[in-house]
C-alpha cells in the first residue's frame, strides 16, 4: 500500500514537471492538500511540549522537498517558488492584523515604552553590531563581491526576529506579559527592520556623510510615524462609516466584509506609499478591535473574530511550509557546493551575530525599563530578561524574503556573494526555528514556573494575569491587594519622574477617549439602532 501511494506520488510529480497547462491547478491541489496534513498533524501535536505547528509545518514542508527532490532526480525541490511579493502581499497581512485585533491592548500598552525600546532602540543595536560583525568577518572569508549596502542589508535581515513564530511558542493566556512583551516587541521590530531595509536600498551609500546620515534617520523616523498614523486613520474611519451607516440592520456580511477589506486595504495603502505596511496593518487592528468592533452586530464580531483568527492560521502555516520546501531548493547550493566549509563558516558567525546583538540589547534595556517600575514586582528579572532574549532569537520568513529581495532577482542568482548569503540564511533560519524554537517552550517552564511560584498558583490551574506566577502585570492597586499591603522599597526621584509621565498620559488619553472618541467613533458601550429591537428607545446608550 505505501509503495502504491509512493508511486502515485511520483506519477503525479513527473505530470507536474512535465504538463504546462494543469500545472499550476495540480500545484495548489499539492499544496493544499499538504496544508491539511499539517493541521491534523499539528492537532495530534497539540499537547507535546517540545513540537509546535510551525516547526511541524518546517518538517512537513522539508520532507515534501526531499521526496520531490528524490522523484525529480534532483532538478527541483518544492512546486512554487518563494517569492517576497507573495509573502508581504497576500500571506503576512492577516497575520500581522489579526495580531494587533487579538492582542491584550492593556497589557500591550502598559509595557509600551518597554516594547517600543526592544523593538526600535534594540533593533537599531543589534542592526549595527551584526552590520559591523558580517563587514569584518566576510570580508575576510572571501565569499564573494559584497557591497556596503550588502552588509547593511544583512544587519536589517538577520535583526528581524519571527514574529509569526512567536505567536505558536509562547501562551497568551499562560504568559501574558512574555507574550505582550516578546511579540509587540516582534511587531516593532519587523517593521523597523523592514523599514532600514528600504531605506538601505533608497539611499546612495557609495559615499557617506553627516547629510546622508542626517536623511537616512530623517526617512526611518517619517516612515515609522506616518506609517503608524496611517493605520490609526484607516481603522478609525471603519469604525466611524460602521458606526453611521450600521450595514448590520440589513446585512452583517457587509460589515464583516468591510472591515476585511478596510484592513487589508490600510496595508496595500501603505505599500503604495512605500511606507511600512507592518506597522500600518498592526496599528489598524488595534484600532479596530477598540472602536469598530463594539460597532457591529454580535453575529459579526463572532464571525470577524473568527475569521481573522482563520487567515492568519492558514497563513503561518502556508509560510513555514513554504520555506521548509524551498530551503532545499537545489540551484542555490549547486553554486556554493565548492565551499561548503565557507558556507558553514557564514552560517555559525550569523548565528553568533545574532545572539551577541540580542544580548548586547536586551539585558542593558530592560535595566532601563526597569528604572521606571514603580515597585520590585514590576521589574524585569533575571529570568526573565533571559526567556526574552531566548524567544526572540528565531529568524523566519521575514528574513528570507528580505535575503531574497536583497541578492536575487525572481528568487534565483548565479552570483557566488548572493548564493552563499541566501544558503546561508536558509541555514540560519532553520536552525533558530527548530532548535530555539524547540527549546522555547521548555525554558518557558523552567525559567518562569519555578517550585516557589508554584506555591501561589497550581502549574495544573491556568494561571490569572493578577496571580503572583506574573507579577509584572500587576498595577498599584492590585500590587497593594496582592502582597497583603506589606510595604516595598520607595522608588527614587528618577524613577517617579520616569513613571509619571506614563501614567499621566495614560490618564488623560482615557478622559479623551470617554468624553471625545467613543462619542465619535464608537467602541465599548455603544449600542447600535436596530429596528424593532428593545435598542429602540435607548439608542447610542453608553455603559
Amino acid at each position: 500500500m505505501t509503495f502504491e501511494l509512493i508511486s502515485m506520488l511520483s506519477n503525479y510529480l513527473e505530470t507536474l514537471r512535465t504538463t504546462s497547462h494543469h500545472t499550476p491547478v495540480a500545484s495548489m491541489n499539492l499544496f493544499v492538500a499538504l496544508l491539511c496534513a499539517c493541521i491534523v498533524i499539528g492537532h495530534l501535536l497539540e499537547e507535546n511540549r517540545w513540537m509546535n505547528e510551525s516547526i511541524t509545518s518546517l518538517f512537513i514542508g522539508l520532507g515534501t522537498g526531499v521526496f520531490i527532490l528524490l522523484t525529480t532526480g534532483g532538478k527541483s525541490s518544492h512546486i512554487l517558488v518563494f517569492s517576497e511579493d507573495l509573502f508581504f502581499i497576500y500571506l503576512l497581512p492577516p497575520i500581522i492584523f489579526n495580531a494587533g485585533f487579538q492582542v491584550k491592548k492593556k497589557h500591550f500598552f502598559r509595557n509600551f515604552m518597554t516594547i517600543m525600546l526592544f523593538g526600535a532602540v534594540g533593533t537599531l543595536i543589534s542592526f549595527g553590531i551584526i552590520s559591523l560583525g558580517a563587514t569584518h568577518f566576510f570580508n575576510r572569508m572571501n565569499i564573494g563581491s559584497l557591497e556596503l549596502s550588502d552588509y547593511l542589508a544583512i544587519g536589517a535581515i538577520f535583526s528581524a526576529t519571527d514574529s509569526v513564530c512567536t505567536l505558536q511558542v509562547l501562551n497568551q493566556d499562560e504568559t501574558p506579559l512574555l507574550y505582550s512583551l516578546v511579540f509587540g516587541e516582534g511587531v516593532v521590530n519587523d517593521a523597523t527592520s523592514v523599514v532600514l531595509f528600504n531605506a538601505i536600498q533608497k539611499f546612495d551609500l557609495s559615499h557617506i556623510n553627516s547629510s546622508i546620515c542626517l536623511q537616512f534617520v530623517g526617512n526611518f523616523l517619517y516612515l515609522f510615524i506616518t506609517s503608524t498614523a496611517l493605520g490609526v486613520l484607516a481603522g478609525l474611519l471603519s469604525a466611524y462609516i460602521i458606526k453611521t451607516f450600521y450595514f448590520g440592520r440589513h446585512s452583517t456580511d457587509r460589515e464583516v466584509a468591510l472591515m476585511i477589506l478596510m484592513a487589508y486595504f490600510s496595508y496595500m495603502l501603505a505599500e503604495l506609499f512605500n511606507l511600512s505596511a507592518i506597522l500600518t496593518v498592526f496599528f489598524c487592528g488595534i484600532v479596530m478591535s477598540h472602536y469598530a468592533w463594539h460597532n457591529v452586530t454580535e453575529s459579526s464580531r463572532v464571525t470577524t473574530k473568527h475569521a481573522f483568527a482563520t487567515l492568519s492560521f492558514v497563513s503561518e502555516i502556508f509560510i513555514f511550509l513554504y520555506v521548509g520546501m524551498d530551503a532545499l531548493d537545489i540551484e542555490k547550493w549547486q553554486v556554493v557546493r565548492d565551499s561548503p566549509g565557507t558556507s558553514v563558516g557564514v552560517s555559525s558567525v550569523l548565528l553568533a551575530l545574532i545572539l551577541i546583538g540580542r544580548a548586547a540589547f536586551v539585558f542593558p534595556l530592560s535595566s532601563l525599563s526597569n528604572l521606571t517600575k514603580k515597585s520590585l514586582d514590576e521589574k524585569i528579572d533575571l529570568n526573565q530578561q533571559i526567556t526574552i532574549w531566548w524567544a526572540g532569537l528565531m529568524r523566519g520568513a521575514v528574513s528570507m524574503a528580505l535575503a531574497y529581495n536583497q541578492f536575487t532577482r525572481s528568487g534565483h542568482t548565479q552570483l557566488h556573494g548572493n548564493a552563499m548569503m541566501i544558503t546561508s540564511t536558509i541555514t540560519v533560519v532553520l536552525f533558530s526555528t527548530v532548535v530555539f524554537g524547540l527549546m522555547t517552550k521548555p525554558l518557558v517552564r523552567l525559567m518562569l514556573l519555578s517550585p516557589k511560584q508554584c506555591t501561589t498558583v497550581t502549574c495544573s490551574d491556568p494561571p490569572s494575569p493578577k496571580s503572583h506566577t506574573f507579577p509584572l502585570l500587576i498595577n498599584s492597586h492590585d500590587s497593594e491587594a496582592a502582597t497583603g499591603g506589606r510595604d516595598l522599597a520607595s522608588p527614587t526621584s528618577f524613577q517617579m519622574f520616569l513613571a509619571t509621565p506614563t501614567n499621566t498620559v495614560h490618564h488623560y488619553w482615557r478622559k479623551f477617549d470617554d468624553s471625545f472618541m467613543r462619542p465619535v467613533f464608537g467602541g465599548r458601550g455603544f449600542v447600535p439602532f436596530v429596528l424593532r429591537s428593545p435598542t429602540d428607545d435607548n439608542n447610542h446608550q453608553w455603559k
